[in-house]
């Protein structure tokens, strides 16, 4: 095939910039802001009937966009509405919100820092479910209770309650069996508003007889995982028939419209009101089954407060004396467990009477809500000293409390004696073991409301305790919680480290995988607090130390994640290193590092990064001038670059390493430097494999080298001839690489790369390019347009162009058409670019390339349209007026 010449077109980048930018069209916004929520205006028409009238309209604004599904769905959702239906904790959903109000109430008993109920109760019900059927006994009364005679005796009456009650324990019930969980909670709910029913159309003895009935259910253990929830649905009817008879009484003391203040005393209460308690409390007397009696009396417990002040206190001891009678463990310990739910404070009291109560107030301790602990931590501590030791360890106890001061604070003036009290127990111990599980928790305590000195009393105090015999092997666990935890508090480093005990702690750590552990924990809270770069010779060498002891637990059985992760933080470190404008105490930093990490490849890279930063910040301070010892400075930057890079391992990451600091050295004027960078580039290019490992797999690399030498190209532009070298001597070197090196029979991407390598030599002939390197002077300026420096590049393109249409010709055959068309179509567009097709050959060369895409059918016929038409709209243009007989030139086929 004849030789093509190549005649590239002049450009004039700046008009060609401004004919390329979207036209500009002044808008006027108002109000209006793309963020703003849009307001719709809905108009509606409203018709009169009476003749003569006219029609108004009404609009009405709305802050916010109309949804069509909801308001076609009148904001019900069919996927949750069924939903609902099957998740039973959705289903107490409307339960829970009428329970809150009396949860509320019911708090000023034990204080707003005591846990509420609701929040219990909902974690019980999603937690304990079953798939088994249930039962249940439904009662079966009248609808309407039997009215009360008037006039009758107190006799009549009493009698007349205590038929009513055997009616209901000889029978008047019906059970139901095989229901499912579901079906269950509803029938209780349903029993709970027939409750209220009944007491709000004053038919209180079919309302007790409910509550006695449902208290009967807890009896029945029959599928035992669903106990607790079955208690919770219980115990909230007897709450609520607790709550009826409580204000049903007090509303009975209301006197001239003036009702009982909240702490009244029995005296406030006037006879009929009193008689009506004690009436409540002989009927609930009266039932004889024991675990429905105890219930519903424990339900009512309150309304002992209209009788006596001290009626609570002396009914406690016989209801804790009746729960013994069940015989049943679990429907015992729930027992208990109600009771303590209905007057805590009192249960309390008389914990603290007993003798060995230590198991119990251990119970208390880790049980119940951490602010209601806190609150009465000092009460706590007192009632721990008065333990007996043999019973139930101090140090046990005093760990509960730890747990819960952890996670509340405590009265702020009781912070130091609570400290006090608690480590004159914790720094007795002798056992090794007992001492760490205290003190650990203490630690946090001590963090969150004391300074670093106290802190560092307590890490002193463990170092004493776990150093000798080595305990400390025994407890890494703990010991890594307390680091953990004071840094989670102490997350100002220069404050962490000059806690004198801190280094000496972590050095207890002598198991490799822990220490690692710990150094890992410790630099990824300085990453995440640390916000501004920092300097201090503290903080500097500690963290160095702690970098170096990740980074020499490198060995050859590490894994990829875990060399990732400790790199990861080493270079979180790194760019957390500034000393200003010291730029040479920072170079040293880097030199520093560079032999301290040598071992994880990343962080070698980021020291690379960081050393052309540093160059093009000083730089950027001298603005582009350099003094004599910037320029010196400058070349140290560049020198430390180069001799790093061919310690790494990735073919790639040298590759757009050398790229990225020649293109540093070649912004500092360091001519010879980048040359440098560039040739070491060029020469690595042949070393590049078939296959590379990408994210752990094997991917072609072809695609890889194509982007990379693309970018080499677009630097190469503004890269200036050495005087001793000739002309495009780094452009002449790679081509010869890009011809030696073995491309896959199937790939294209050789020609595609000289493809790009034709753009690079049409920008090369302007007379400007189109653009430069600040103080360094290109190929245009130092050429000038030189017919020598044209001529020599003109062969070239000769010769890129020879091997393009070569390899065109030796995809003739029939399995490789396709690929013809495309790198055809490929080609023409690169002349139509970058050619200048008033040339008679090169214009004839583009004709051919068309009519091959064409040839085969292979092209698209779409694409093939588009670029018609962007010809035709071209030549409309001044200085294109030739692309008219060119497009007259291009037929388009049809496929056949």
């Amino acid at each position: 095939m004849a030789a093509f010449p190549w005649h590239a077109r002049s450009r004039n980048y700046v008009s060609e910039s401004e004919v390329c930018k979207l036209e500009s069209v002044p808008l006027d916004f108002g109000d209006y802001h793309p963020l703003k929520p849009i307001t719709v205006t809905e108009s509606k028409t409203k018709k009169m009937n009476r003749k003569g009238s006219t029609s108004s309209t009404s609009s009405s604004s709305s802050s916010s966009m109309l949804d069509p599904l909801s308001s076609v769905l009148d904001g019900t959702d069919p996927l949750s509405l069924f939903a609902a239906a099957a998740d039973p904790v959705t289903t107490t959903a409307t339960m829970d919100s009428t329970r809150k109000k009396r949860d509320k109430d019911d708090s000023p008993a034990v204080g707003s820092d005591f846990e509420p109920w609701s929040s219990k109760r909902g974690e019980i019900l999603a937690r304990y479910t079953t798939t088994e059927k249930l039962s249940i006994n439904l009662y079966m009364g009248s609808e309407k209770g039997k009215a009360a005679t008037t006039g009758s005796a107190v006799s009549e009456k009493v009698r007349t309650r205590l038929e009513e009650l055997d009616d209901l324990e000889e029978g008047s019930q019906k059970e139901l069996l095989n229901l499912t969980q579901q079906d269950y909670m509803n029938r209780i709910e349903e029993l709970n508003q027939s409750l209220k029913d009944a007491w709000s159309s004053d038919q209180k003895v079919k309302a007790l007889k409910i509550v006695i009935q449902c208290s009967k259910l807890l009896s029945d253990t029959t599928v035992i995982q669903f106990y607790p929830s079955k208690f919770v649905l219980i115990t909230d009817i007897l709450d609520t028939f607790g709550k009826l008879v409580y204000e049903r009484i007090q509303s009975m003391c209301v006197d001239n419209r003036v009702s009982l203040p909240d702490n009244f005393s029995p005296e406030c209460v006037n006879d009929t009101a009193k008689e009506t308690c004690l009436n409540w409390f002989f009927k609930i007397a009266s039932i004889r089954e024991l675990i429905p009696r105890f219930y519903v009396e424990a339900a009512i417990l309150k309304c002992n407060k209209f009788l006596s002040k001290t009626g609570i206190s002396e009914c406690l001891p016989r209801l804790t004396s009746m729960i013994r009678g069940i015989g049943d463990p679990l429907v015992a310990v729930y027992a208990r467990a109600y009771l303590c739910r209905v007057l805590l404070t009192e249960m309390m009291e008389r914990c603290k009477k007993l003798g060995n109560n230590a198991l119990l107030l251990n119970s208390v301790m880790s049980a119940f809500r951490a602010e209601f602990i806190a609150a009465r931590s000092m009460d706590f501590i007192g009632m721990i000293k008065e333990c007996d030791e043999s019973g139930f360890p101090k140090h046990l106890l005093f760990r509960s409390l730890g747990l819960n001061l952890a996670l509340a604070d405590p009265p702020e003036n009781d912070c130091l004696q609570i400290l006090n009290e608690a480590w004159k127990v914790i720094t007795k111990l002798k056992n090794p073991q007992d001492y760490i599980n205290c003190a650990e928790v203490w630690v946090e305590y001590t963090c969150r409301h004391f300074t670093k000195r106290e802190v560092n009393t307590v890490l002193a105090d463990v170092i004493k305790h776990m150093t000798p015999d080595r305990a400390f092997e025994d407890a890494y666990p703990q010991l890594q919680s307390i680091i953990q935890k004071v840094i989670t508090y102490i997350y100002d480093f220069s404050l962490l480290f000059s806690v004198e005990k801190f280094l000496p702690f972590l050095d207890m750590f002598q198991k490799e995988s822990v220490r690692v552990e710990v150094c890992k924990c410790i630099m990824e809270s300085f990453i995440k607090h640390q916000q501004e770069s920092t300097k201090d010779p503290v903080i500097l060498n500690a963290l160095l130390h702690i970098c170096k002891t990740m980074h020499d637990s490198v060995n050859a059985l590490t894994l990829e994640d875990e060399k990732r992760m400790l790199a990861a933080l080493i270079n979180g470190f790194i760019k957390m290193v500034s000393f200003g404008r010291d730029f040479e105490q920072q170079l040293s930093f880097y030199v520093e590092a560079r032999s301290t990490f040598c071992n994880l490849e990343p962080v070698l890279v980021q020291l690379i990064h960081s050393v052309n930063q540093l160059a093009m910040e000083t730089r950027k301070v001298m603005k582009g001038n350099h003094s004599r010892k910037t320029a010196a400075f400058v070349r140290a930057c560049v020198a430390f670059c180069f001799i790093t890079i061919p310690s790494l391992s990735s073919i790639f990451t040298r590759l757009n390493l050398y790229l990225h600091s020649g293109q540093v050295a070649l912004a500092n004027q360091c001519l010879s430097q980048a040359d440098a960078f560039f040739k070491a580039a060029v020469s690595l290019v042949p070393e590049v494999p078939k296959m590379i490992s990408v994210d752990g797999k094997m991917r072609p690399s072809d695609a890889f080298l194509l982007e990379f030498l693309c970018n080499f190209f677009s630097t190469l532009l503004v890269v200036p001839d050495h005087p001793e070298q000739g002309v495009l001597f780094l452009v002449r070197g790679l081509l010869n690489v890009i011809q030696d090196y073995t491309w896959e029979d199937n790939s294209d991407d050789k020609i595609r790369i000289y493809t790009n390598v034709l753009h690079l030599l049409s920008a090369m002939t302007q007379e400007a390019y189109i653009y430069h390197v600040d103080k360094v002077d290109s190929n245009d300026t130092l050429y000038g347009g030189d017919s020598k420096f044209l001529a020599e590049i003109n062969k070239l393109c000769e010769t890129v162009i020879a091997q393009i249409l070569d390899h065109l010709k030796t995809l003739g055959k029939e399995e490789t058409l396709k690929r013809q068309s495309q790198l055809a179509l490929y080609f023409f567009n690169t002349i139509l670019a970058h050619g200048d097709l008033r040339n008679n050959k090169l214009n004839q060369l583009s004709v051919n390339l068309w009519n091959l895409a064409q040839k085969h059918g292979f092209a698209d016929t779409r694409t093939m349209v588009k670029t018609l038409e962007y010809i035709k709209r071209r030549s409309n243009q001044p200085e294109m007026s030739h692309f008219t007989d060119l497009a007259l030139r291009l037929p388009l086929q049809s496929r056949t």
